[in-house]
């Protein structure tokens, strides 16, 4: 990690100035007598905000309503279910996200326009909204709240994800949090995935917008646990502006400063997003150096994360370099057979276009780890990425052999 960013132990969403959240088991998950199902993120100031949705055409009840609001670029809050996706629940589905935001705003008494909303769950099942209703009412914010925040979103997930780092824009310390969950439906953009992002520092609405979409580019878009895509993928970023700092502004050093701590909370809970992948036991990390262009080098090295054939050799810790060669060349990379390098680590398997003797057992090893980092070089020009997968386990199967039931 940079120097420059500074990690806060125990951090989450509600670490930056102004943030409080809190959550209640509502009853709308199946399992666990008492887990957390429900939640509220406040901010005490209305916010600049900014988000990202669902590529996917079938959209879930409460993207629709994010999709209503966020062109007016303020919100307070965000309330959140599990256990539910609200997704292909027609109109009455509408209505009910629409509901569940009408309540945090009586709750609150603060703008129902600047309430957003978030599910995540089965698709095609009804919100429970007696137990929601009852739930909303027995949320209780504090300022450490975002714990329970973190744990209310989770489905599959093993564990929560959360972090938050502070840096320093100008003379003012800003400090941005997240918290995020997904372990399936992970690829091609973003995922089955709910992040909500916070920061004390005041930003243009328009440079929250960009900062997002640019750092959403780099983590959660270059991701992939298996090769399906949410009706329910959110995030949103939510600015109060409590660091006092002056507004900043695209194209200043403190917007590059902001952009690079916002990457970076990003790219932590992207890559703990597929460290927590249905039945994953691996991270895998694919670095394609050398591309004719960022585009190139970004194709490559999602199409090696999310190649099921990989992920499955890697899970095996068989070292089948062909599988990775073959997902670059399928990719739609520019590439020249006879220029590509490929390393396991620091194991090369591949110089030149033409097989290495290498170390089995050592190739071996490196893909027993508990992060697999994979290198390709492609040697046609001076573009990089970097994109992180996890393996595929008979575990995966299983899970989601009986997701519904």
């Amino acid at each position: 990690m940079a120097a420059k960013f500074q990690l806060i132990p125990g951090g989450t969403v509600t670490t930056p100035m102004g943030f409080s959240a809190g959550a209640a088991h509502a009853g709308i998950k199946t399992r666990g007598d008492r887990v957390l199902d429900l939640g509220i993120l406040y901010s005490e100031v209305s916010c600049a905000v900014a988000g990202v949705l669902t590529t996917n055409k079938v959209k879930a009840a409460p993207v629709v309503v994010c999709q209503e609001r966020l062109p007016v670029k303020k919100a307070r809050a965000i309330v959140v279910n599990s256990g539910c996706a609200n997704a292909c629940t027609s109109e009455q589905g509408l209505s009910d996200a629409k509901e569940m935001t009408s309540l945090v705003a009586k709750k609150l008494g603060i703008p129902v326009a600047e309430v957003f909303v978030a599910s995540t769950g089965v698709i095609g099942v009804p919100l429970p909204m007696t137990r929601v209703r009852t739930g909303i009412d027995r949320i209780v914010l504090s300022r450490d709240g975002g714990h329970q925040l973190a744990r209310a979103i989770l489905t599959t997930d093993t564990n929560p994800k959360q972090i938050a780092f502070s840096t320093k824009v100008g003379n003012t310390k800003i400090t941005v949090g997240g918290i995020a969950k997904g372990a399936g439906m992970i690829f091609p953009n973003m995922a089955t995935l709910l992040c909500f992002l916070t920061t004390d520092a005041k930003l243009d609405p328009r440079l929250a917008e960009w900062a997002l979409r640019g750092a959403v580019d780099a983590s959660f878009n270059m991701i992939s646990v298996d090769n399906d895509t949410s009706t329910n993928d959110t995030v949103l970023l939510m600015a109060s502006g409590l660091a006092g700092n002056q507004p900043i502004k695209d194209g200043s050093a403190e917007a590059e400063a902001f952009k690079a701590v916002l990457q970076e909370v990003c790219v932590y809970l992207a890559k703990r997003v597929v460290r927590g992948g249905e039945g994953a036991t691996r991270l895998i990390e694919v670095r394609v150096e050398g591309a004719a262009s960022e585009k190139d080098a970004r194709l490559a090295a999602r199409a090696v994360a999310s190649s099921s054939l990989v992920k499955s050799a890697i899970h095996g810790a068989d070292p089948n370099w062909g599988r990775i060669l073959a997902a670059v060349g399928r990719s739609g990379a520019e590439i020249d057979q006879s220029k590509v390098d490929l390393y396991m680590d620091e194991v090369n398997v591949l110089k030149a276009g033409c097989p290495v003797q290498f170390d089995v057992e050592k190739a071996r090893q490196v893909l027993k780890r508990e992060e697999v980092p994979v290198r390709v070089c492609l040697n046609l020009g001076g573009d990089t990425a970097v994109a992180w997968g996890c393996d595929l386990s008979a575990d995966y199967v299983a899970i989601n052999s009986a997701y519904a039931t």
